[in-house]
């Protein structure tokens, strides 16, 4: 546990060396701030289209999950960038600027190395992505007195999303230089949230072979599954006109995946993780 420890704090230091924790500071201040002000302005403007007692809709409801909606994305989408930027030279890159060599063979190991890269990025991208959601959800509150059913799970799945986006990231590390790695990662993330649209699409439109696109799709990337999972339960309490209005929106196709999808990502964590210690360990280092 000593030689995690050191990696993990090696991980930090160059992080801190590399200013990647500034930059992503400043940028996550603009976002909130425009936020705010884009938050705000939303429940301002549709006050007026229609009182609760018409119809049956609330227009905070479908103004609140609409923007938090947004904003879990961008979240979802800044917790990757910060997950590719903090892994995506761990083996390969490192192992060119002959920083990888001393540290796999004395004192740790390739093994060492590898889970605690995986822990310090999990754990910095999770309190990242835990404060960009609860600082979301909070201005969200304020600006038009709604909140979100089932907050903390939602959370949590985002995390878990960025946390597979960080696995991913330290196996593409393995076989990729730094450049190329992080572009295919982010094919890899683009491809993933394309494929969950398709099958939005699928669903409006009865489509067998679109909506089985989307099944692999949540198998194969389990993080976009999350991320639909993350969007359905901030809703789960809304019913009646309010829940139609929501599934017009830009996010009406979110799907509920249970505790099948979140098992199945603790899985898939487990799979990548054992794939890429195994690919590790049989790599010469140059």
């Amino acid at each position: 546990m000593n030689d995690v420890a050191v990696i993990v704090g090696y991980a930090l230091r160059e992080s801190l060396r590399r200013k990647v924790f500034l930059i992503v500071l400043l940028l996550s201040c603009a976002f909130l701030a425009l936020y705010g002000v884009g938050a705000w302005r939303a429940f301002r403007d549709t006050a007026s289209f229609v009182s609760p007692d018409q119809i049956g809709l609330d227009s905070d409801v479908v103004t609140g999950a609409t923007v938090l909606g947004l904003a879990m994305f961008a979240t979802l989408f800044l917790g990757t960038v910060l997950a590719i930027f903090l892994t995506l030279g761990v083996v390969r890159g490192d192992a060119e600027r002959g920083l990888l060599q001393p540290l796999v063979v004395r004192p740790v190991g390739r093994s060492t190395l590898i889970v605690a890269r995986f822990i310090a990025a999990a754990v910095v991208c999770g309190v990242y992505v835990v404060v960009l959601f609860a600082a979301e959800t909070v201005i969200t509150g304020l600006a038009g007195g709604w909140w979100p059913d089932h907050a903390v799970l939602a959370g949590g799945e985002l995390v878990v999303a960025v946390a597979v986006i960080v696995a991913l990231s330290l196996l593409g590390s393995v076989f990729l230089s730094a450049t190329a790695n992080g572009i295919a990662v982010f094919m890899v993330f683009g491809g993933g949230l394309v494929a969950g649209l398709l099958a939005q699409i699928g669903r409006a439109i009865g489509s067998d072979t679109l909506r089985s696109i989307g099944r692999w799709a949540s198998l194969a990337l389990p993080f976009e599954a999350l991320y639909q999972d993350s969007l359905h339960v901030i809703t789960s309490g809304t019913s009646g006109f309010n829940r139609f209005a929501l599934e017009l929106g830009p996010f009406g196709g979110s799907v509920g995946g249970g505790a099948e999808v979140r098992a199945w990502a603790v899985v898939y964590l487990v799979l990548v993780g054992a794939a890429c210690l195994a690919a590790f360990a049989r790599r010469d280092l140059p």
